[in-house]
C-alpha cells in the first residue's frame, strides 16, 4: 500500500485546491410577474411553474 514518506505542507494542498470555487447561482425571470427566480422552480412571489399558478393563496383566519 502506498503510504507517503514526508507530510505535505498546508500550502501545498491549498495550491493544489485553488480551482475549487463555488459559483453564483443562475437566476433567471419569472414569466408572469418579472421577479427573479431560480431554473427549474416555481416563482417565490407569484407561486407560478411552467405558465399554471401552484401556490394557493391562504388567508389568515384570525
Amino acid at each position: 500500500m502506498a503510504v507517503p514518506k514526508q507530510r505535505h505542507s498546508k500550502a501545498r494542498g491549498r495550491k493544489r485546491r485553488t480551482h475549487y470555487k463555488t459559483s453564483a447561482p443562475t437566476v433567471g425571470v419569472c414569466p408572469e410577474c418579472q421577479e427573479p427566480k431560480l431554473p427549474h422552480a416555481a416563482c417565490p412571489e407569484c407561486g407560478a411553474y411552467n405558465g399554471r399558478k401552484l401556490t394557493a393563496e391562504t388567508e389568515d383566519a384570525e
